[in-house]
């Protein structure tokens, strides 16, 4: 019999949240099989089995080359997007699957989502934009429009995948380049794993934009959808029963902020708004809302910090130095002993993000992608010319001093000649 299975990538802290997304989907989709990617450890003696999810996969399950220093060089929100390409691909090649959904955690689903399996009986992949419709006013063009501009037209919060060769080959494809690129990176084009999906109805045949307005409703799109709820207590959007809502930003503040802004004084929003807030209320209690995220601290406890985590990540000889940066040991050492004299403006709380800023200025890979081969012919090429032309030296030189700063000795040899 073929699966759909669905599921969300979240830290054991964001359980909460989890179980009000997958309690709604039981409602609904009592036959569909539930996953939860765990961006996270899972200690042996935790139990979840009361949970409504039927499979928990921890990332140490998910055959993630080096699976450790690369979670090292992520934040915990950046790690649980790079993760889901790899669950994606380890769903699809279950024999039994039909089709994959991917919904984010701080979502909720209101009705059947029949339309969506339509669509991928159809189709290898569905998205869903952040706009369906233009924006009239010149705010809510800046809000909202522009803002797709530079996050991605297709919101990653969703993500329907049929199980054919094509399904597989985007889940691979995405996975390659997420493992190097999944980061909070807007100057360089990247916003954690959801850029690459812009490229993917120009790439890959078969993908359906799922315009309908009823799914994927949240803040971007408020201003040009007409919400309203029913005297049997449903949620209508443009007069269809509202498919899922994405309450991003929440925790924040931000979502209540940015969706009175587009839509004041609606009822039903304010409703809806008010129905999420007292559901996450009651799950404060929960010991699962404080439970610490395995990777924000080195072996010893203290706190890993950002400047730590990009250093490594831009650096290919850290990587090959130090193995398992967890290890208070190794890598929490050489950053005690020498990062300051390398990097003084990271010790510098006036100084620090300019510093960041320099040292993420050329684009880079992340974990891993740094131990090129060696183009021999070409790195002779380069030095004969630099020889004779004192410009192409000074690029030259330029080059390798870049390469120096941020990757140290073994990054020069191994990049010089690229």
């Amino acid at each position: 019999m073929s699966q759909v299975r669905v599921f969300t990538s979240a830290a054991l802290n964001y359980i909460p949240k989890v179980r009000l997304l997958f309690q709604s989907l039981r409602g609904h989709h009592p036959e569909w099989e539930l996953h939860l990617a765990l961006a996270d450890e899972l200690p042996a003696d935790m139990d979840l089995s009361a949970e409504p999810f039927d499979f928990v996969t921890p990332i140490s399950d998910l055959q993630i080359e080096a699976w450790r220093p690369w979670a090292f060089c992520h934040a915990i929100v950046e790690l649980a997007t790079a993760i889901k390409p790899f669950m994606l691909s380890r769903l699809l090649a279950m024999p039994d699957t039909a089709k994959v959904i991917y919904l984010d955690p701080d979502m909720v689903v209101f009705s059947r989502l029949d339309d969506i399996l339509d669509a991928l009986d159809e189709a290898n992949v569905a998205l869903t934009p952040h706009q369906t419709r233009p924006e009239i006013g010149l705010v809510a063009v800046m809000d909202n429009e522009i803002s797709s501009l530079r996050h991605g037209i297709y919101n990653l919060g969703f993500l329907g995948v049929a199980a054919t060769d094509t399904g597989r080959a985007i889940a691979q494809w995405w996975g390659d380049r997420v493992y190097y690129f999944c980061r909070d990176d807007i100057p360089h084009g990247l916003f954690t794993d959801q850029r690459w999906m812009d490229l993917v109805p120009a790439l890959f045949p078969g993908i359906a934009i799922m315009r309908s307005s009823r799914h994927n409703v949240a803040t971007w799109n408020l201003t040009t959808r007409e919400l309203i709820r029913d005297e049997s207590g449903q949620y209508l959007v443009d007069g269809q029963p509202l498919g899922f809502y994405h309450f991003t930003g929440f925790d924040s503040g931000a979502h209540r902020l940015m969706a009175t802004k587009n839509i004041p004084d609606n009822e039903a929003l304010e409703s809806l708004i008010t129905w999420y807030q007292d559901e996450m209320h009651k799950q404060e209690s929960d010991p699962l809302c404080n439970t610490p995220w395995a990777f924000a601290t080195f072996s010893d406890g203290k706190p890993i910090t950002r400047p730590q985590r990009i250093v490594y990540r831009e650096r290919a000889d850290l990587q090959a130095s130090f193995p398992d940066p967890f290890d208070a040991s190794g890598y929490a050492e050489w950053w005690k002993r020498t990062a300051k004299s390398e990097y003084p403006g990271l010790f510098d709380g006036s100084n620090e993000k300019a510093e960041l800023a320099r040292l993420t200025a050329i684009l880079r890979p992340g974990y891993g992608g740094q131990a090129q081969r060696i183009d021999w012919d070409r790195t002779r090429s380069l030095l004969g010319q630099a020889v004779g032309n004192p410009e192409i030296a000074a690029r030259l030189a330029k080059r390798a001093w870049e390469i120096l700063r941020t990757e140290g000795f073994q990054g020069v040899r191994h990049r010089l000649g690229s």
